[in-house]
């Protein structure tokens, strides 16, 4: 695919490369100042959890917004129309209010570093030591689509070539998490969310000029695509075809409650920021503050797609030629002057590095905590684990590299990215959900309900759909059966297994399961907590209702 990107060459100039030396230069700069207040690993782990939830909230949503987000979501606006807007608004907020309100309390209050060790509370070692190295294996496999998305733009905007991208991308990351730990990545996330919106909102507004607005976009994609392509739920129904090979069902079952819900409320990478706050208060609003600018993401990545494919008609229509994740780059290509270049070339090189620095300070946390400290050197010095953290986040971008290059295979990302979610978070949001509200739930049950639906994903993915044993129109429609499927069958066993193993003792699951409280004294709210934008279930309520009117405009 990165052979295309001859095609996509811009004239980039020293005002652009000024613009992102600059960049990498207070990125740096972060790291080092990061690093003085790095004393014990908690510093370098949740950055000794002192952050407010400002900070948080901007971090969770910046983590997110990479290659998933950018290159990713405006490919599957090209590809499958205004139907993207469901993983939003349907496929995110719902799930990150019910992170906020119901499970934040379990994870902060217990005192866990990880996703991971809260499953080592609830249901022991075998569980822990499983979830801990799919979460690792995952986080280097999302990492390495974030450095292949960022060598396909680096490639096609500045003509570096491949191993370049990916050397110095990887070595930028790497310095300022080594450096500073998860406060220089999370405060450079905060910078990178302000600049990806600087190069997405003028990309978004100059390119809607170009095609005429909504009116011409609508008019030109409906009358290639079909009315159905340009709204939300039409052709969704139970038999009908649309381009996202998914109805209804599908989509409110598979996209918006088992694959949202794994994905938001066990993948560590994002949860690790709420974990750095400073109280529980902060904590549960960390993703519910989040909730309300992802909600206005689509306008700068969905829309571009659509904008792309208006301008690109030949997108995605020939293996040899443009693909979806060219939407992006096709833009800046065809709208922006130098200057402009330069800010939206940082913007996508911010959000690049925020997807893998979140993903590789995730997975340095749960390798040293989870499996290194755990079962392969316990009771070392605090200074030997932040000293091994350090080397497995060398680790970690090296594998990162690697992966990179299984990114490169899929002509758009975002199909990848989700056949990773169905098969690594959705079981571990069955173990969770499961543990969480029913105190029977044996610690056996755990393990293989874990184990069992993510075989049944992989195995519905690579045999029934990719060996055509059942017929499924897209990638997508087969990402949401598989998570379906996992939550199915994983259920099952976990409630099968429980009613012949011997559960745990009532006492040790105190603030472990809904309903039980956690030892020790409560905590004192935080001064000010009863003004009404520091309650989360204002909150909460304020995002699903949001998200909810979001719908009406694309409806009909």
């Amino acid at each position: 695919m990165l052979h295309l990107a001859e095609g996509l060459r811009l004239p980039t100039n020293g005002l652009d490369y000024t613009l992102l030396g600059i960049y990498f230069v207070v990125v740096l700069g972060i790291g080092f100042a990061a690093r003085r207040s790095v004393k014990t690993s908690l510093d370098f782990f949740l950055s000794g959890r002192s952050l407010p939830a400002w900070i948080t909230g901007l971090a969770f949503v910046a983590a997110n917004l990479g290659a998933t987000e950018i290159l990713g979501m405006a490919a599957n606006g090209a590809q499958y129309g205004v139907y993207t807007v469901h993983w939003y608004w349907v496929g995110a907020i719902p799930a990150m209010v019910f992170l906020g309100l119901v499970m934040m309390p379990f994870y902060y209050g217990s005192k866990v570093r990880s996703v991971p060790e809260f499953l080592l509370h609830r249901f022991g070692p075998s569980s822990h030591l499983l979830s801990s190295i799919i979460f690792a294996v995952s986080s280097v496999l999302i990492a390495g689509v974030n450095l292949y998305a960022l060598a396909l733009v680096l490639k096609a905007l500045l003509g570096w070539e491949l191993w370049v991208s990916i050397v110095v991308a990887g070595f930028f990351v790497l310095a300022y998490i080594t450096l500073g730990g998860l406060s220089s990545a999370i405060y450079t996330e905060v910078l990178q969310f302000f600049v990806i919106l600087a190069a997405l909102i003028p990309l978004t507004v100059v390119g809607l000029k170009r095609v005429g607005g909504w009116g011409g976009i609508t008019d030109t994609l409906s009358g290639e695509k079909g009315d159905a392509f340009m709204t939300a739920w039409d052709g969704t129904g139970i038999g009908s075809g649309n381009p996202l090979g998914a109805n209804w069902l599908t989509i409110v079952l598979g996209l918006g409650f088992v694959m949202s819900f794994g994905y938001w409320t066990t993948n560590f990478a994002e949860v690790q920021r709420a974990l750095s706050a400073k109280n529980l208060s902060a904590a549960k609003r960390t993703p519910l503050i989040a909730a309300f600018p992802k909600i206005f993401i689509p306008a700068v990545v969905v829309i571009p797609g659509l904008i792309a494919l208006v301008m690109e008609p030949t997108l995605g229509k020939t293996k040899d030629g443009l693909q979806y994740n060219d939407a992006i780059p096709v833009l800046m290509r065809d709208l922006l002057p130098n200057g402009v270049l330069g800010i939206a070339v940082t913007g996508l090189l911010a959000a690049f590095m925020a997807g893998m620095a979140a993903n590789i300070s995730s997975f340095n946390t749960v390798f040293t905590n989870d499996i290194y400290a755990a079962y392969l050197k316990k009771g070392r010095p605090d200074e030997h684990y932040v000293q091994t953290a350090r080397w497995v986040t060398v680790v970690g971008v090296l594998i990162g590299m690697g992966t990179a290059f299984i990114a490169s295979s899929f002509s758009n990302i975002m199909n990848y990215l989700q056949t990773l979610f169905s098969f690594f978070n959705v079981p571990l949001f069955v173990v969770f959900i499961i543990g969480m509200f029913w105190k029977k739930t044996t610690p056996a049950a755990g393990f293989w309900g874990l184990l069992s639906g993510t075989v049944a994903a992989m195995v519905n993915y690579f045999w029934f759909y990719k060996q055509g044993v059942i017929d499924i129109p897209t990638d997508q429609g087969a990402n949401f059966v598989s998570s379906i499927v996992a939550f199915v069958v994983g259920s099952v066993v976990m409630v099968a297994v429980t009613l012949f193993t011997k559960p745990k003792p009532a006492e040790e699951l105190a603030g472990l399961v809904y309903g039980t409280s956690s030892p020790g004294a409560p905590e004192l709210p935080e001064k000010g907590d009863d003004v009404w934008y520091r309650k989360p279930a204002l909150l909460g309520w304020g995002a699903m209702i949001l998200a909810a009117l979001c719908y009406i405009p694309f409806s009909f």
